[in-house]
């Protein structure tokens, strides 16, 4: 057990919690990890201390620090900073903390994040359940928990963090145009419970108000629907390209042809114009929370 600056008792368990295990598989981000964790350990030997000096001065133990400096661990933000302030790095140990913040998510997610980051305007319609733009952590992690093959612990807390950090469009200036179109069924679903539900609908409600936000709710006893086909979703960019996929069309893969392109935004419009209008859709959220 060691004790931190501001006293606070620390185990080796809570610097091993789960989500910060290296992806053996995604090559990229191993690579990232790895260099961080020689640079580590280039400082701690430049300084002349041995790993479990090191360790006792930051709050880790040893095997945790053998663990990052052979890249087999990823470094929290907060053992960064210690080392940074340990081994006098002024600043070049704590700075590789956003490179490592990034590498903690999946692959695929990363790159998606990255072109929702660059994207001006977004539409997305979902069929199973809730966007992931739109959900509460506790209903991502019902998802992700019910999920089988099941998941790890390790793998569920490295894939909710990620797309929670994907929510961080919401805070982007300038804002992007969101549109999002749900089932109704998504928002009766009692993925984690009742409570996980109704907070579920609150955050959606609270979203809906944003000026930049649209949310649009698909009745289920529409006779026309253009999504039969699958979950939707089309980015556009400032310099005029854009991305889509749809589970229905074009073998899933995301597309970058206008005319693929062109397919998979008169299907959304469709959808838009097939579901309730956003005030409606609103209303319609608000009476189901009152009803769960």
């Amino acid at each position: 057990m060691s004790v931190d600056e501001t006293g606070t008792e620390r185990g080796d368990a809570g610097a091993d919690e789960p989500g910060w295990d290296v992806d053996p598989d995604d090559e990229s981000g191993a690579a990232v990890v790895a260099a961080v964790g020689r640079q580590i350990k280039a400082w701690r030997e430049a300084a002349g201390l041995r790993a479990g000096e090191f360790g006792a001065a930051i709050g880790y133990g040893e095997d945790q620090i053998y663990k990052v400096e052979g890249g087999r661990r990823i470094p929290r933000p907060e053992l960064l900073d210690r080392a940074d302030e340990v081994l006098g790095a002024r600043g070049k140990i704590a700075a590789m903390k956003q490179d490592v913040a990034e590498v903690r998510y999946p692959k695929k997610i990363r790159d998606l994040t990255k072109m929702e980051k660059r994207a001006v305007e977004m539409g997305l319609y979902g069929n199973h359940n809730i966007h992931g733009l739109l959900q509460t952590s506790e209903y991502a992690r019902a998802l992700f928990e019910m999920r089988r093959p099941s998941y790890s612990q390790d793998e569920v807390e490295r894939v909710l963090a990620a797309r929670m950090a994907r929510q961080a469009v919401f805070e982007r200036s300038p804002a992007p145009a969101l549109s999002f179109v749900q089932e109704e069924v998504t928002l009766r679903r009692p993925i984690g419970g009742t409570m996980v539900l109704r907070r579920q609908l609150e955050r959606l409600l609270e979203v809906g108000q944003l000026r930049n936000v649209e949310i649009q709710v698909m009745p289920t006893n529409r006779e026309d629907h253009a999504g039969m086909g699958g979950g939707v979703e089309v980015l556009k960019f400032d310099d005029g390209t854009a991305v889509g996929r749809s589970d229905g069309a074009f073998a899933g893969r995301p597309v970058s042809d206008p005319k693929q392109l062109r397919i998979l935004e008169l299907r959304y419009g469709m959808i838009r114009a097939q579901a309730l209008a956003p005030r409606e859709s609103l209303a319609f959220i608000e009476q189901l929370l009152g009803e769960t």
